[in-house]
């Protein structure tokens, strides 16, 4: 009689095991992931609205505006890494190593382009800025001075004044741009600017209390060389 009991317990313990090892199998599985396909810079060219800065940031949430000279190639997104002012010389807006690197402003910089000296970075090739040195020959300077920047649902059209060779100094760090005596100081310099290759706009009207952006790339063999092409605000 005990046996049969204990037979009876043993095979209660094996059914009870099965039915737990059931539940087991058929309980709810977790669904699979169904993330968005990746954003790319083609898509968001093409969907035509560059200031939808909502949908490039889906590309990299360090693209804050979108930096475009009519009438030209030169249409590039802009970003400013947090943490590295030179991460977008090296590297493209996918944050990915390029030696193309990017369009960029370092944080000395706002974003917002109230700034009265916004500088914008790009290396010296034909893919990023170097397309700049277009602005060396007369009859392009001449017939491309139009900028527009595109914000968050807003766009800044700028006006081209000036293209030239200056040396690499740090424009943000050697002048206080703030300081109006000091900017007014500084366009003069920049008015003043006599060279074979340098083209200088006097009937466009800048002065400290305007807001200007410089443009900033290599200069071939010359390390120790910027070539620069400044625009001042017009409309925003």
């Amino acid at each position: 009689m005990i046996r049969k009991k204990n037979c009876l317990s043993l095979t209660a313990l094996i059914l009870l095991s099965a039915v737990l090892a059931g539940c087991g199998s058929t309980a709810a599985q977790p669904e699979e992931s169904t993330a968005p396909a990746e954003t790319s810079l083609e898509d968001f060219k093409s969907a035509g609205d560059k200031t939808d800065i909502a949908a490039l940031q889906q590309i990299n949430p360090e693209a804050y505006a979108w930096l475009e000279i009519t009438g030209t190639d030169i249409s590039f997104p802009i970003l400013q890494s947090a943490e590295d002012e030179t991460f977008y010389l090296t590297h493209n807006i996918y944050g990915e190593e390029d030696d193309n690197g990017s369009i960029y402003t370092e944080y000395y910089n706002n974003t917002d382009f109230a700034d009265p000296n916004t500088v914008i970075y790009g290396r010296n090739r034909d893919e990023m800025f170097g397309k700049l040195h277009q602005f060396q020959d007369r009859d392009f300077f001449d017939t491309h001075r139009e900028i527009k920047i595109y914000t968050a649902g807003k766009t800044l059209t700028y006006k081209i004044f000036a293209a030239y060779t200056y040396d690499d100094r740090h424009l943000i760090a050697t002048y206080d741009f703030w300081d109006q005596l000091v900017f007014s100081n500084y366009l003069e310099d920049v008015f003043a600017i006599r060279a074979m290759d340098a083209f200088i706009d006097d009937s466009v009207e800048v002065t400290a209390e305007n807001k200007i952006i410089t443009l900033s790339t290599g200069v071939t063999g010359q390390d120790d060389k910027r070539y620069l092409v400044q625009a001042v605000l017009v409309t925003e």
